[in-house]
């Protein structure tokens, strides 16, 4: 077993005994123990009593922050025309159509987030199996099929959350950065929680919020009780 460093072993003794705490109690866990020499992330882990593998019980959605995510996101974009010029205003770092899926099927990925027009869609679906598990693939119920490439850019620039339920019905995402005041990834951790909780499926049976943790990059996580996530 290898040894754990003097950092991991006073984080983990930290948080011992600590177990479905409060948002506030686990974001200040978080914060005082997140000693890494770069800026953390603040991540968040939700089980969901779906199974993703009926349609029904999906769950998908985006959620903008009302703190944004402190991430730089590198945004591509399959447009052409007067579409590609909006999009280079707007501020996409990555602008084509068959140039661009010919760059990604040939393992180049340099984008957090991947938009197109709906003229796009045909080039943009021979990249399922590349852009699919990476959950990049533009979909319009997400926004990311759109024909105001403007305010999609915008939106991905300024903190804009997607997420989508894996399998074993684990959403994660993150919420921002151990630098944040501490009130500020509170409310971003219930904004996002809120998302989930309304973007709950109609087939969903049972309890749909099973488990909440949270972490930053180098960190243990903790659990945070649901019921104060969820307001109930």
């Amino acid at each position: 077993m290898a040894k754990l460093g003097k950092r991991t072993r006073a984080a983990r003794e930290a948080f011992a005994g600590k177990d479905n705490v409060t948002v506030e109690e686990a974001v200040d866990l978080i914060k005082a123990n997140a000693n890494a020499k770069f800026d953390e992330t603040v991540e968040i882990a939700m089980s969901l009593g779906v199974d993703t593998r009926h349609a029904d019980q999906m769950v998908r959605g985006v959620i903008s922050l009302p703190n944004g995510t402190g991430k730089t996101m590198r945004v591509a974009v399959f447009a052409r025309g007067p579409k590609a010029d909006e999009a280079k205003e707007a501020g996409a770092d990555i602008i084509g159509a068959e140039d661009l899926m010919e760059t990604i099927q040939g393992g180049t990925i340099e984008f957090d987030r991947c938009i197109a027009t709906p003229d796009m869609m045909p080039i943009v679906g021979r990249l399922g199996k590349v852009l699919g598990p990476r959950n990049l693939m533009p979909n319009p119920k997400v926004g990311t099929v759109t024909m105001d490439v403007k305010a999609a850019v915008e939106a991905a620039k300024g903190g804009e959350v997607q997420f989508k339920a894996e399998k074993g019905g684990v959403v994660h995402a993150g919420i921002g950065k151990a630098s944040f005041d501490a009130d500020k990834l509170a409310e971003n951790m219930r904004a996002f929680v809120e998302a989930v909780q309304k973007a709950k499926p109609s087939g969903a049976k049972g309890t749909y919020m099973q488990k909440i943790s949270v972490s930053s990059t180098m960190g243990p996580g903790v659990n945070v009780s649901v019921d104060n996530a969820t307001g109930n």
